[in-house]
């Protein structure tokens, strides 16, 4: 069976944005689409203004804050300012060669562990010595999704290793590659937040394939309807198991407004991941993925149809898409 994938007010925000209801959900203004949000992650990330970048004290400063907004805007909850005890940090270092710098980004958790590393696209020297806002706010840009996606792996592997929820749930490890096919940034974010979905779906996410029991991969088409002047949209998730049997496929159908998702998903991507990501939960769990629980709905129950994506009393549990069953 296939079940609708409902977007239509998830547009309205893009459609909205000229009006300036953008949605700011960690500055306390969520939009018109907050009910159909999770809720934001349970960590705060600080930057400090870079001191080894190759910047003077006030570029540092500018450029700390351009970081900050590049990540608010990738709905990473970010502020350039003093840390508190248990927010996360990001520092930022560059390194010069051949006329070219190359800035690096590296993560620490609140014990001050580093959790990890990644570099934008180098910059030519003269640019980044002029440092002028433009070129600081299109660094900014460039290392946003390199950063949020160093924070949702370091935020995964922390709760994958939590001996308490180890021992209580046995978390089954999925892999997660890249999603194919979509306009604008529509891999990277539906990738991205897919991968924070099943997260909170109590399963450890993974971009390797070491160590994984099972699979999921996203593709993407987008078809034209000229004569609506519209785009069908559909998103196939399958899952697979490391036998290589397809366990099933959850998908996803809508027709959106031509040239909507053309450069930014924004919300559109956390919203669909968010509800594939029941779905994939679904299969999972029907293929012996999480242990039983006593009082819990026996394996092999169907999701309920049409529910859509209407909030429930628990952020945590939208309801799921219906899934098909591999031929």
């Amino acid at each position: 069976m296939r079940r609708p994938w409902h977007l239509a007010a998830l547009l309205a925000a893009a459609l909205l944005a000229a009006c300036g209801d953008l949605p700011q959900p960690f500055r306390g203004n969520p939009g018109g689409n907050a009910g159909m949000l999770a809720a934001p992650p349970a960590y705060r990330l600080t930057i400090d203004p870079p001191t080894t970048a190759l910047l003077s004290e006030q570029q540092a400063r500018g450029f700390a804050e351009a970081l900050s907004s590049a990540l608010l805007a990738a709905e990473v909850p970010a502020a350039a300012e003093a840390p508190l005890p248990l927010d996360w940090r990001l520092t930022v270092e560059a390194r010069t060669e051949n006329g070219f710098v190359t800035p690096r980004y590296r993560l620490t958790d609140p014990d001050g562990q580093a959790q990890g590393t990644t570099e934008g696209t180098r910059i030519a020297a003269r640019d980044w010595s002029d440092a002028s806002p433009e070129v600081l706010r299109r660094a900014a840009r460039d290392a946003a999704p390199r950063i949020a996606d160093l924070l949702l792996r370091a935020e995964a592997a922390r709760k994958g290793t939590d001996p308490a929820a180890l021992a209580v749930t046995g978390p089954p490890r999925i892999y997660v590659p890249m999603v194919r096919g979509a306009p604008g940034d529509g891999n990277q974010a539906l990738t991205a937040r897919l991968r924070e979905a099943l997260g909170q779906q109590g399963m450890l996410v993974q971009e390797t394939t070491q160590g994984a029991r099972f699979a999921v991969t996203g593709q993407v088409a987008v078809i034209d309807q000229p004569a609506t002047r519209t785009q069908r949209v559909e998103l196939l998730w399958t899952v697979s198991r490391n036998d290589g049997e397809d366990l099933g496929r959850v998908l996803q159908l809508n027709e959106v407004p031509a040239g909507v998702l053309a450069r930014f998903w924004g919300d559109v991507a956390f919203a669909a991941a968010t509800e594939a990501a029941g779905g994939v939960r679904t299969v999972v769990s029907n293929a012996g993925g999480f242990p039983v629980q006593p009082g819990s709905a026996p394996r092999g129950t169907a999701p309920q149809p049409g529910q859509g994506l209407a909030m429930p009393q628990n952020p945590g549990a939208l309801p799921p898409p219906q899934v098909a069953p591999a031929p």
